[in-house]
């Protein structure tokens, strides 16, 4: 039976791990008296799953990561592939094993020892974190978005602030968010929503909280046309954000941000949204070769160009992919790596399984990057986005309400994936239904 190890539960990794232990598993087709041609382990440093586009929403207080992470262990079990608590310490190529770290409970102490695992593939889907391009006092005066732990760690510090401004000891608490792309202006759209949330159950009034919005290139949303950045900042600033495009941050400090420009930007909480990469940790990965982003180097194939029992895929993979397109580090991304990957790992199993052919003589598929579009949400203010493929030729650009239901839509096409299609829509009814017993603001 082949081992594949799978690093990483994010949105790619959790799908990949989904895909190959239902294909494997023995119960998914009858086989209840056969072993199955290979045994799918899926390592994360957490227990719980969130799609990571919607750690702002945890963060505001929108979400409550609580009601929809997916648990690890439990999904495992119910779609075949087995689960370790654990962070990736060690990569030993010769032997085929990865060293996990030591577990430590929430007090420090120590709980399960470092331990070995091996493998006969192992794929890295790390992910990635937010790139603070080496400037000043970032690391420490800021807060990141990367996890749902630093998301719920933001969550706590704001309900802090509203205190403040409940309790009447201040006037007005300032945020601000260094990074005009999606993270940065859905955050500053969920603020302003919070807010006008909170004042319902409290004497907190609408502009109380000021949120300054910072982005160095001249419009919000490089990623999307010019237009759609440009109309987000003028909904922006209806609804009270501050935003400042062409703007450099030179300094984080304790009390705000220093531009280039020597422009002191006050700021009780800091955020910074302003780019990613891939962990530093890939580093120290047994001489895997890396591009300058710190992303894993793969053939269009998604093996590694440094060893073909490893794989890549996600925002830590450097991928040219099968048209020559370089892949961007995005969800979508993620997750149609994963359909291909889980193919190829499939045709080795079975080549292995057979022995009619030495696994690197397999003929692996290359993966073709499709371009989806992208889509942002301002709250329950506006959308806007465009859409790519499918029924649409070339770019389709949307804004407003169809622009909400299609970014809404992707959350659900995530859950199908890891759940199939009838739990994901049981899934959505009972979310509907907790709008109408819950607030609509998680206030702890």
């Amino acid at each position: 039976m082949k081992k594949i190890v799978i690093i990483g539960g994010g949105a790619g990794g959790l799908q990949l791990a989904t895909s190959l232990g239902r294909h494997f598993s023995s119960r998914r087709f009858g086989r209840r008296n056969k072993s199955p041609a290979a045994q799918i382990t899926l390592v994360d440093k957490n227990r719980t799953h969130i799609w990571k586009p919607l750690l702002h929403q945890v963060a505001t207080g929108a979400l409550d990561s609580s009601l929809d992470a997916l648990n690890y262990q439990v999904h495992g079990r119910a779609h075949g592939y087995q689960f370790e608590l654990g962070s990736l310490k060690a990569l030993d190529r010769k032997n085929k094993t990865v060293e996990l770290a030591e577990v430590h409970n929430a007090d420090g102490a120590p709980l399960v020892p470092a331990r070995k695992l091996d493998y006969d593939y192992l794929v890295i889907a790390l992910g990635s974190q937010s790139n603070d391009f080496h400037t000043p006092g970032v690391r420490k005066h800021c807060q990141f978005l990367d996890s749902a732990e630093q998301a719920q760690k933001f969550h706590s510090r704001l309900l802090d602030q509203f205190l403040l401004l409940d309790s009447q000891v201040e006037k007005s608490v300032h945020i601000a968010i260094v990074g005009g792309g999606a993270t940065g202006v859905e955050l500053a759209a969920e603020l302003v929503d919070s807010v006008q949330e909170m004042g319902h159950y409290s004497r907190i009034k609408n502009g109380d909280l000021k949120v300054t919005l910072i982005e160095a290139g001249p419009h919000l949303l490089p990623a999307l046309p010019p237009r759609l950045g440009n109309s987000s900042e003028k909904e922006l600033t209806k609804i009270g954000v501050r935003v400042l495009t062409g703007t450099q941050v030179a300094e984080a400090t304790s009390s705000g941000f220093v531009t280039k420009d020597g422009e002191e930007i006050p700021a009780a909480m800091r955020v910074w949204a302003a780019g990613v990469k891939a962990p530093d940790f890939l580093q120290q990965l047994d001489e895997l070769k890396l591009n300058r982003q710190n992303q894993i180097e793969v053939e269009a194939t998604l093996r590694s160009v440094t060893d073909p029992a490893i794989f890549a895929l996600g925002d830590c993979a450097g991928c040219i992919d099968g048209h020559g397109v370089k892949v961007p580090p995005r969800a979508q991304s993620a997750q149609q790596m994963s359909k291909t990957l889980s193919d190829n790992l499939i045709r080795l199993v079975e080549a292995d399984t057979t022995g009619d052919t030495d696994s690197e003589e397999v003929a692996l598929q290359p993966f073709v990057y499709k371009d989806r579009g992208s889509l942002v949400s301002l709250s329950k203010f506006d959308a806007v986005g465009n859409l790519m493929g499918g029924l649409v030729k070339g770019s389709l650009t949307i804004e407003g309400r169809l622009a909400g239901v299609a970014y809404r839509s992707l959350y659900r096409m995530h859950l199908a994936a890891i759940h199939g299609w009838p739990k994901a829509m049981l899934l959505y009814i009972i979310g509907q239904a907790n709008r109408f017993v819950s607030p609509r603001l998680k206030m702890h």
